[in-house]
């Protein structure tokens, strides 16, 4: 359990290294990515050549004698719901850092780089249960509040639930919103309420593992135990059966997540507790653009 003094240390390091990269690299690729809800009115000039003829204003171009144009701007505000899995498999790391300290850091920098285009962020805490719910605003503060509770959020649940999270989402964010879903996905069977949220929200699922999550090592007999249900069991991590269905029960998982995601209209990230969370998300929004 972090202390205050350690909490108010990681926020405070959190939001000059969320700071330093929205600034510098997110902002722009941001705001390009996800689009406002349309144009709107913003003022009128003296015509210049090239303007629209479709936006001449022509009262006020016969109150003055010559042509005036319409100018107008995109409607930008938008509302960035974080649907954030804090099941206790998000505990789990072997390099670097934890699932969850990787999740923690990755929702910080899209937080602070929708405040600072003026959007509302959210977010939906869940394990097998919703933990907490907390409903979208614009600022700093509310931002701060965020990456407060990211990073001190304790689930009361044991595992991990994707359909009462999206069913949640899809009942509670009545506009429309950018979603971001970020959990290891080791679930299945959430495509219909994935499928209800894609059709009206952009969602994308940010799907967060370990290097151990894909292979065991070879280090011999073992006693391992399930995060979620507490199942203790032995494994001699040696065994080439072992290690084969080990395997592919991550590569079944995978795959039945991409058909998910690729169904319900939703794009889909991978990020590795060893990666670059930084250059997946701008290869990210560059593709949007």
């Amino acid at each position: 359990m972090l202390t205050t003094a350690e909490i108010l240390k990681k926020v405070r390091e959190l939001e000059i290294k969320s700071k330093k990269l929205t600034t510098h690299l997110f902002t722009g690729e941001y705001h390009s990515a996800f689009k406002g809800k349309g144009m709107r009115f913003k003022e009128v000039r003296e015509y210049q050549p090239g303007d629209d003829i479709r936006f001449i204003d022509w009262n006020v171009s016969a109150r003055f004698g010559h042509p005036f144009s319409k100018l107008f701007e995109e409607e930008r505000e938008l509302t960035m719901m974080l649907l954030v899995d804090i099941s206790p498999s998000s505990l789990f790391g072997t390099i670097h850092q934890r699932k969850k300290d990787l999740i923690t850091e990755i929702c910080a920098v899209l937080a602070f780089s929708a405040v600072n285009n003026q959007d509302k962020v959210g977010v939906i805490f869940f394990s097998d249960k919703i933990e907490y719910f907390i409903p979208p605003k614009k600022g700093r503060e509310h931002v701060l509040f965020i990456v407060r509770e990211l990073l001190t959020m304790e689930p009361k649940g044991r595992g991990t639930d994707l359909n009462t999270a999206v069913r949640f989402f899809n009942g509670a964010v009545k506009q429309k919103s950018i979603a971001f879903i970020l959990s290891d996905f080791m679930v299945d069977k959430y495509d219909d309420p994935l499928r209800v949220a894609g059709s009206k929200h952009d969602v994308i699922g940010i799907k967060v593992y370990d290097k151990m999550d894909m292979e065991l090592p070879k280090i011999g007999l073992v006693q391992v135990e399930d995060a979620e249900t507490g199942k203790m069991q032995w494994l001699d991590t040696n065994d080439q059966s072992v290690q084969y269905n080990y395997a592919l029960q991550f590569n079944q998982n995978e795959e039945a997540c991409r058909t998910s995601f690729k169904r319900a209209g939703a794009a889909l990230l991978y990020v590795r507790t060893d990666d670059d969370y930084v250059k997946v998300l701008q290869q990210f929004f560059a593709r949007r653009k």
